[in-house]
């Protein structure tokens, strides 16, 4: 998601014990580079980012996180996996125009 949107931002603070998980919707993807192949290692988020409501949340779009996060074996032999904390803490100008239009026109999400 991250390589696509370069609008969105990384946390990138120092990362905890927290396990990073992701939802049904992002599951098996690398949180660098989206790539669906060779997981690695397991990835670990910063204790801001794994506090209160956030706890168990996805590290890519937000969802309930169910499963463990990982980085792909490229992005560890390139030491991106060594960058910091990998959460997304904006939505991005994509969602929040969406969210805009929506709001615009009058439609309501099902």
């Amino acid at each position: 998601m991250a390589k696509h949107h370069p609008d969105l931002v990384m946390c990138r603070k120092q990362p905890g014990i927290a396990l990073g998980r992701l939802c049904e919707k992002c599951d098996g993807k690398c949180v660098i580079c989206d790539s669906f192949v060779n997981p690695a290692t397991i990835v670990h988020i910063c204790d801001e980012c794994n506090y209160g409501s956030f706890e168990g949340k996805c590290v890519v779009c937000g969802g309930q996180g169910v499963t463990d996060a990982y980085y792909c074996k490229e992005c560890v032999k390139t030491g991106k996996d060594r960058d910091g904390c990998p959460k997304i803490v904006n939505l991005g100008s994509t969602k929040t125009d969406l969210f805009y239009e929506r709001k615009k026109y009058g439609f309501k999400k099902r």
